[in-house]
């Protein structure tokens, strides 16, 4: 009774002042910093729009995490609404509140999903106030989470945090109200974006959102669009004014049939010259551009940092592609590379034996799938990847390869200590006819004899797997070593 009775007369307490509602926003004035959290939380959820508004402009704090309230709470439109409205009129007062701190109103769902429960102290209750923990020196509370408390320039905007989604469909209310008050914030209102996807959206709504966005504050950039090379043209000023970029992903840019050499040559160079301007850039995902053949060095030159992952999957490459990059400076820190969907059967294997000693002191993940390497470029490899000392990861599935090159790569890798999971091929012997039937009994034999090479070698618990595509989907189906069957064909 004792440790629940403080808490109760807290509850009600609050309870109790959200029934004046005068009464609950001139007390804002004097309220416990303590305690703005716990009430807002319960203000939010009883939609009391008036007191929310006066809450924003007195919260005590630099950051107000509003998305991850509203991701537990599915708000009303017009409560949310509501919390935007406080920041408007807070931004149009002359004189601002004594107590007023905040800088940042985030709306990203995915942050500071401890705040409120931590602030609150229960996890069970959203009308909870504070436990008697929660109750501390003021010096022990000055940060949760990252929020600080603060003073800050008058003069300053505030930022409001979003993840942004642009696709086509019913358009997110939400977004076109944070729009709205950004325009009308006469500077005031900063619009930053940390994470940015675009899917199938005309270029000119595109446009139109990123204009009202700080585009330097974007530091993960996903495009999923069937963009031709002249769309992604108009997209790349956009992109080089992304100076905080960290993460790119590129998916299923085309070349128009129409489009002339000298043109195409252009249309290249603008785009891959914007990455002169991305100087935080760590993570490179290319998937399906039609363009990149004897062209990745145009990509590789403009980096200006050292790459953590290099993803260029489903694309082709020339010989000449693998030799620049086994010989480009910004891939001596690679972390995890992908090239699984790169036909590399008519490539000499020096050009990826190179590429894998230049990383093997920083490999961690290694993915060649569906490459068509055969047993002669696969033999060429293994003695670097012997040296691969941080690889955790290596997955090769969908090549031709036998029982025999699988032997010998498990003794060059046995003594990489950090290798945990390797996903192979269903060797040739386990096929009926030139590379035909899987026979699954075959595979159950070799896949056991593999687990027993490890046991004798000392290394049990690395985990040997294998996976083939489904004969009715195409997807992978995984055999350890019976088959995980594929949902296609499991009874309904």
């Amino acid at each position: 009774m004792g440790v629940q009775a403080p808490r109760r007369l807290l509850e009600l307490a609050g309870q109790s002042l959200l029934k004046n509602e005068a009464l609950a926003i001139a007390a804002l004035e004097e309220l416990p910093m303590e305690l703005f959290p716990p009430l807002f939380t319960a203000v939010f959820t009883g939609r009391h729009s008036n007191i929310l508004k006066a809450m924003v402009q007195a919260w005590p704090f630099r950051c107000l995490p509003l998305g991850a309230l509203m991701k537990e709470q599915q708000p009303h439109q017009e409560t949310f609404q509501a919390a935007l409205d406080g920041l408007d009129v807070l931004l149009a007062q002359e004189v601002r509140p004594r107590r007023w701190k905040l800088q940042v109103l985030d709306l990203r769902k995915k942050v500071h999903q401890d705040f409120w429960t931590v602030w609150s102290g229960t996890r069970a209750g959203i009308c909870s106030f504070l436990e008697p923990e929660a109750v501390q020196p003021m010096r022990k509370r000055r940060k949760v989470d990252g929020l600080r408390v603060g003073p800050k320039p008058p003069s300053a905007p505030v930022e409001v945090l979003v993840d942004l989604c642009l696709k086509e469909g019913t358009p997110d209310a939400s977004l076109a109200y944070v729009i709205k008050k950004v325009k009308q914030g006469r500077g005031l209102v900063h619009l930053c974006c940390k994470r940015l996807k675009i899917f199938a959206v005309p270029m000119q709504n595109i446009k139109n959102i990123l204009k009202m966005v700080q585009l330097d504050s974007i530091q993960d950039l996903e495009v999923n669009c069937t963009w031709n090379l002249s769309t992604l043209g108009q997209f790349a000023p956009y992109l080089g004014q992304m100076g905080s970029l960290r993460r790119l992903l590129l998916s299923h840019i085309r070349m128009s049939s129409h489009t002339t050499p000298a043109k195409e040559e252009q249309g290249v160079s603008q785009f891959t010259s914007q990455f002169l301007s991305l100087h935080h850039l760590r993570e490179l995902y290319l998937d399906s551009i039609s363009f990149l053949k004897d062209r990745l060095d145009q990509f590789l030159r403009c980096l200006k940092t050292p790459l953590e992952t290099l993803s260029i999957t489903n694309c082709l490459l020339s010989e000449l592609d693998l030799t620049r990059l086994s010989q480009c400076p910004n891939i001596s820190q690679l972390k995890h590379l992908d090239l699984s969907g790169v036909t590399l059967s008519c490539i000499s294997p020096e050009s990826l034996q190179v590429l894998i000693e230049r990383t093997s002191a920083t490999l961690q993940d290694l993915d060649l799938d569906e490459c068509g390497i055969m047993d002669s470029q696969f033999t060429a490899i293994l003695p670097a990847l012997g040296r691969c000392s941080q690889l955790t990861i290596l997955s090769f599935s969908g090549n031709p390869i036998s029982m025999a090159v699988l032997e010998n790569l498990l003794r060059h890798t046995i003594g990489l200590s950090k290798l945990n999971h390797v996903l192979y091929p269903a060797p040739l012997e386990t096929y009926e006819v030139d590379y035909g039937t899987l026979h699954l009994g075959r595979l159950a034999y070799l896949h056991a004899r593999l687990k027993q090479m490890l046991q004798e070698l000392g290394r049990p618990n690395m985990v040997w797997f294998s996976a083939n595509p489904c004969p009715y989907c195409g997807d992978r189906t995984f055999y350890d070593p019976e088959p995980i069957p594929c949902p296609c064909y499991l009874p309904a």
